[in-house]
């Protein structure tokens, strides 16, 4: 399947669907935090100004999160460094800056931590399931080759069908996004249990999912940075919603 990266050209300047899906994504989720905040009764100014300044801060964490899991690459290609059309965005580095960011902020403002967060949990997940397809467009984050009489949902990519692992997780991430939208409506939960199964389910599909990809950043040989990283988010999130809800005291319903 030959997919042409470029939507259209504006002059010297080609506007790529990859940066298409992904400015969808943002403005998208932003849009579904926003009517998410009037409900809760937040600033929206205050909560606005988080957001200008944490999905700035989530680009520039997740770029540096892939640049420096490639180093050896581009300490030899130092300007495609911010030649991020081409791809090269990686979710866990873009979500760490983020939630830095956020906490500050949110601090700032005096919003609850998991109240901001759960806020804008549903947000996240469904624009990682569209971003997901700007990888179709570049082609890029696909899986190992299959018989196609097997795997009839195979894509023809780089010479050989595979697994469209890209379209796994878009996939897999609907499905937490439209859990996630039903569990915040519940009236038993506590603020950080939105983001913290956000947590836990995003990493357990990843987690499987990675495991059929060809281009995982590798920690060493036989161990993909995104695998370790998903069973250490699973521990740690699945952990704080074990104990916040075996009637552990904490300081305040749900604060942090």
């Amino acid at each position: 399947m030959s997919i042409n990266p470029v939507a259209f050209e504006l002059g010297p300047l080609e506007i790529r669907w990859y940066g298409i899906l992904i400015a969808s994504a943002v403005l998208i989720g932003t849009l579904l935090a926003l009517r998410e905040v009037e409900r809760q009764r937040i600033d929206q100014d205050h909560f606005l100004n988080i957001l200008l300044a944490a999905i700035p801060a989530a680009f520039i964490g997740s770029r540096a999160y892939y640049v420096i899991f490639n180093w050896d690459y581009y300490s030899n290609y130092p300007r495609d460094i911010i030649a991020i059309w081409e791809g090269g965005l990686a979710i866990h580095g873009g979500l760490l800056a983020a939630f830095i960011t956020a906490f500050f902020l949110l601090k700032k403002y005096n919003i609850n931590f998991w109240q901001g967060t759960d806020t804008v949990a549903p947000s996240i997940v469904l624009g990682q399931a569209i971003g997901r397809w700007g990888n179709f467009f570049n082609q890029e984050a696909y899986g190992y080759t299959v018989d196609p009489d097997k795997i009839p949902w195979a894509m023809y990519i780089d010479g050989a069908y595979r697994h469209p692992t890209f379209l796994y997780e878009s996939l897999w991430n609907l499905g937490v996004f439209a859990f996630l939208l039903w569990l915040r409506r519940r009236a038993s939960i506590k603020h950080g249990d939105v983001i913290l199964s956000y947590a836990v389910l995003y990493s357990v599909g990843r987690f499987i999912i990675e495991g059929f990809r060809t281009d995982s950043l590798m920690l060493t040989p036989g161990i993909r940075v995104a695998q370790a990283i998903s069973i250490l988010i699973i521990i740690i999130a699945g952990g704080l919603l074990y104990y916040r809800h075996k009637g552990a005291i904490l300081k305040g319903e749900g604060e942090l």
